[in-house]
């Protein structure tokens, strides 16, 4: 059976397609050039592109590429991401929303010639924590844990030994459905290739 191969070009709409997985996400600013393939994304990301409110820098950006599903209650998220990250702020990885004052981003951000973790908390403005890599890894598994009123993220680069990057307050949405999904943007750069794998969305069960 041939692998199923969709090949999105600037469309915002939910891609119509059998597969459970990546096929079935939407986007928030979709790139000119992405494609699904089975269980993985590649993207042509955009110059110009970025998620971020006021801190520092004075001004709002909310027009990366965002390709999510909608999840309800306690779930774990998880993907693998590989990046060719080559100028400032190139950045890619996971990222959990509410609307454009509440939401999470984290991954690799590119700063001073080498990749960082990252993580972006934004509840109405904006902070930013990184741990910097003084090596280039080719790749990174990111989970996300969103459970009650937080959010904890967690990194490997080896699929194997995880280590906790950040644990933050998210808002609480009782009855309500919020969007996790990939993320990518290059706020100062040309643009770069990315490609996103194994994504999963699991629901956690609340503890007795």
């Amino acid at each position: 059976m041939k692998a199923l191969l969709l090949t999105i070009l600037t469309t915002g709409a939910v891609m119509s397609a059998s597969a459970q997985s990546l096929t079935s996400l939407r986007w928030l600013h979709a790139p000119k050039q992405a494609t699904v393939s089975d269980n993985k994304l590649q993207v042509q990301v955009e110059a110009g592109t970025d998620f971020w409110r006021v801190t520092h820098y004075g001004f709002i950006r909310d027009n990366g590429h965002f390709y999510y599903q909608e999840q309800a209650g306690d779930f774990m998220a998880k993907v693998k991401v590989v990046g060719h990250y080559r100028e400032l702020y190139d950045q890619a990885g996971l990222m959990i929303r509410l609307d454009e004052k509440n939401w999470i981003k984290t991954g690799i951000e590119y700063v001073n010639g080498v990749q960082n973790m990252s993580a972006v908390v934004t509840r109405e403005v904006s902070d930013w924590s990184v741990v910097p890599r003084q090596d280039s890894p080719p790749a990174v598994w990111l989970t996300l844990l969103r459970k009650g009123d937080y959010v904890e993220i967690q990194y490997s680069f080896d699929n194997k030994e995880f280590k906790m990057l950040r644990l933050a307050y998210f808002p609480p949405t009782p009855g309500k459905k919020v969007q996790i999904g990939l993320m990518c943007a290059a706020p100062d750069g040309k643009g770069f290739p990315v490609e996103f794998e194994d994504f999963s969305v699991m629901p956690v069960a609340k503890a007795k």
